[in-house]
């Protein structure tokens, strides 16, 4: 088994005043040679948003765009007629944008600071139509069970998001105590796994808030919660 650890105070960090980013890969003005992207995930951003503040409108394209909101509410707009849509924690936000899209991002309250990562992963198809979808997924859903919340436009799998790339994200939330088995997809497939909260061990690694670890070359891996903690899976092929 191949493996990677990103801790948490080694992400670049930006300090816009309204925004606090920590970029897992190189963004903006964060450049690392070591940090471009794994496999064909390229972006994973944990962003703070003061209340009011936010993304102007913006162009995207040939790009996966998935939105979780961990605290807070977001509002999107886009060039795809979709005007300022709420997407709150427990609900999942993806937007192909193919051929190009232009969108807004905002935090759509007054008071409360909005928190959400931001993924980008690279599309196994170019110049697709933009589209746009959004879920809401049960908390308990998850609870000592994975929780799919994004795969492929092949699989057929129901109530779920779907990208144009044989990817999947998947999340959990583990009692202190419970372990958890995760199979890849492929021997062509690695994970990269975000620790949301709480603390866990990969094997011989603890991992703790906001650490990550890239896991490869294998076609199981496991982990246990020492505390309650709650994971984010990336699964994406390696070459593309």
């Amino acid at each position: 088994m191949k493996t990677v650890i990103h801790k948490a105070d080694s992400r670049g960090f930006a300090n816009h005043g309204w925004l606090q980013a920590n970029h897992s890969f190189s963004f903006a003005n964060y450049h690392d040679p070591a940090k471009i992207n794994f496999g064909a995930l390229r972006v994973l951003n944990d962003d703070v948003i003061a209340p009011k503040m936010g993304f102007g409108t913006h162009p995207h394209d040939n790009m996966e765009i998935i939105t979780i909101p961990l605290k807070g509410v977001l509002k999107h707009r886009d060039s795809m007629h979709n005007s300022w849509e709420s997407v709150l924690p427990g609900e999942v936000q993806v937007m192909s944008a193919g051929t190009g899209v232009q969108h807004s991002e905002i935090n759509g309250s007054q008071e409360e600071h909005l928190g959400l990562f931001q993924i980008w992963i690279m599309p196994n198809q170019q110049q697709v139509e933009p589209r746009y979808d959004q879920k809401s997924f049960k908390e308990t859903d998850r609870k000592n069970k994975l929780q799919l919340l994004v795969s492929s436009m092949d699989d057929e799998s129901e109530n779920i998001l779907k990208i144009h790339q044989d990817a999947k994200i998947s999340r959990i939330d583990l009692d202190a105590g419970k372990a958890l088995s995760y199979k890849m997809k492929s021997a062509q497939h690695g994970v990269y796994v975000m620790v949301v909260y709480g603390q866990v061990a990969f094997g011989g690694e603890l991992l703790e808030t906001r650490d990550a670890i890239g896991i490869s070359e294998t076609a199981t891996f496991s982990a246990e919660a020492i505390e309650d903690t709650s994971l984010l899976f990336i699964e994406v092929p390696l070459q593309f």
